[in-house]
Parts: C-alpha cells; structure tokens; sequence
C-alpha cells in the first residue's frame, strides 16, 4: 500500500503533466474582470456576520495556497518520492547486503532496551499510517479519484482525514520522547566526519569506526529534531483552527506541513533500507535488542570497546 501511495502519483503526472497547453487568443476583454478585481482588492465593506475576516468576501491569499499545494509542491514531491525509492532499489540491485564479514560469534550484547524499542516502534507505525492517509489526500484529485471515482474517495477521506487528525498529536508525544532520550548521543563529532567521508561502509569493504550512533543515525535523528517538529506543530496548527488563527497563518502553516512530510519521507525510505535489507543484522537489534559482537565490532566497534571497558560483554 505504501508503494502504490508513493509510485501511483508519478503515472497520473507522467499522463498530464507534460501537455502543453497553447495560449488561445481572447477577443475582447472579460467585462466581469474589473468587477472581480475590486472584488479582491480587500476593499473593506459591512457584513451582519461578526467573527475574524468576515468583512473580506474574497481571499487571495486561498487561490495562491491551492496553486502551490497542487502544483509545484505535489509534482516535485512526488518526483522526490519517486527519485528516492529509484536510487535505492537500483543501489541495492548494484550493492547488494552489507553483509558481515567475519562469522556471527553467537555472543550478544543489549544494544536498544525494551522502553528504546517500543517508543520506537509506535512512533515509526504512526508515521507510517501518518504518511499514507497525507499522502492518499495530498494525491487523491489527482491520483485517486481516477482509480476509485469521487463516491469511493470520498468514504476513504473521511476516515483517512479523521484518523490523520487523532494520531497526528499522538506521534507528536513519541516524537519527543524519542528527541528527549536519545539527544546527548547524537552530537557530530570527527568519528562521524570520517564515517561519511567513507560512505558509512555502503561503498567498498572498509568499515569505518563509529561509536553507539554512527553519522548517518545522528544525520537522521537531526532530520526528524528540525523537520519533524516543524511537521507536528504545523499540524497542531491546522488541527485546532478554533484557537482564531488567520486564514493566511493556517495556509502557510499547511505549505511547510506538506513540504517537511515530503522531505521526511524522503529521508525515511534511507533509514528504513539501511536497517533492513540495506545491512545484515541491523534489525535485529531494533527487534530483539540484542546484536551480535562481530555485528557490533564491523559497524560500532568504538561503542563494542566501551562496553568492553564497562565490563557489560558477554564472557
């Protein structure tokens, strides 16, 4: 399902994205366009409806929100999805697993405790169940509606949309959690300038020395500290509009919500590839808890010897 959520926006872009549309020449001038220009020329004027922005019959504002969220934003975005998940599957076809390269010793030690492991998991199933019903919406007049008609997308946005609404705060909560647990251990430091300057071990057989968090883990902690908040308290914004927020602030707010979302994503896809197929035994220590010493020694061997200097490896 989050294949075809990411995948189906590029087909429908692919088949009208590209038509070139000649300018037809017109007449005569619109007689109505001075009208409705100042219509929209904010001109203040009498409403018996009290309340914020009742007096401003049209917004201009709203027309240039919709022209950026279903234009630029969605095909870009969708390019982005595509471009990503492209390079990743040719990448694994080319690379292959990063295999261990000395025999598993059958000694493990605790690399994620149990409370690590469950706020993980329930902040990634959030953010993947956040990520289809916003994408399902972002995409759906364009994408969706073809495939299922309006009746049938209608009954699947109102439950996409409720449940976006209620869970949205909810991975708010684990999102901290998880900035408040792990932040002193994802600062850069000359470890991690090394490990990117290898590509991390993707590239080659040299594996570079890491600590518990190598540099791509800390890149991707960062990503989900700048982007992520700024997704959440965006969406608190469009969650709660009653708080007399301005339609301008609830539009921009939307703009960058829809962007962050996107960028994330993005990101994802590489963390999600590199801890799973992307490098052998990696999950299991996200599953388990426990990692093998020569899986800990070829990917964290600096964190395998403080562990070693703490007398916490297995005898």
């Amino acid at each position: 399902m989050l294949l075809a959520i990411f995948l189906l926006p590029m087909t429908g872009y692919i088949a009208t994205g590209f038509a070139v549309v000649e300018d037809t020449p017109v007449a005569e001038t619109n007689p109505r366009s001075d009208y409705w220009r100042a219509v929209r020329d904010n001109t203040q004027g009498y409403s018996a409806v009290t309340g914020r922005e009742s007096n401003e019959l049209i917004q201009g504002s709203g027309q240039v929100w919709r022209q950026l969220r279903n234009g630029p934003i969605a095909q870009y975005g969708s390019w982005l999805l595509g471009f990503t998940f492209t390079v990743l599957a040719l990448f694994y076809i080319w690379r292959g697993q990063v295999e261990l390269t000395h025999p598993r010793t059958g000694k493990t030690v605790e690399r994620w405790t149990l409370k690590e492991r469950r706020m993980h998991w329930l902040t990634a199933g959030l953010f993947i169940v956040l990520g289809i019903t916003g994408l399902s919406l972002l995409y759906g007049r364009a994408v969706l509606i073809p495939l299922f008609g309006h009746h049938g997308f209608a009954a699947y946005a109102d439950v996409a949309k409720w449940v976006h609404n209620i869970l949205g705060p909810v991975f708010m909560v684990g999102l901290l959690s998880m900035i408040l647990n792990w932040f002193s251990n994802n600062f850069f430091n000359k470890i991690d300038l090394q490990w990117f300057k290898d590509f991390g071990g993707m590239i080659g057989d040299k594996h570079p020395s890491a600590e518990k968090l190598n540099g791509g883990e800390k890149m991707w902690f960062w990503s989900l500290v700048i982007m992520g908040l700024a997704l959440c308290f965006t969406g608190l914004v469009l969650d709660f509009p009653n708080f007399d927020q301005q339609r301008e602030l609830l539009q921009l707010s939307h703009l960058i919500h829809v962007i962050t979302a996107l960028v994330l994503t993005a990101f994802a896809f590489g963390h999600i590839y590199i801890g799973t197929i992307g490098t052998e035994g990696a999950l299991e220590g996200m599953v388990t808890g426990q990692v093998d010493t020569a899986w800990a020694k070829q990917h964290h061997d600096l964190w395998l010897k403080e562990l070693e200097k703490q007398g916490k490896l297995p005898k």
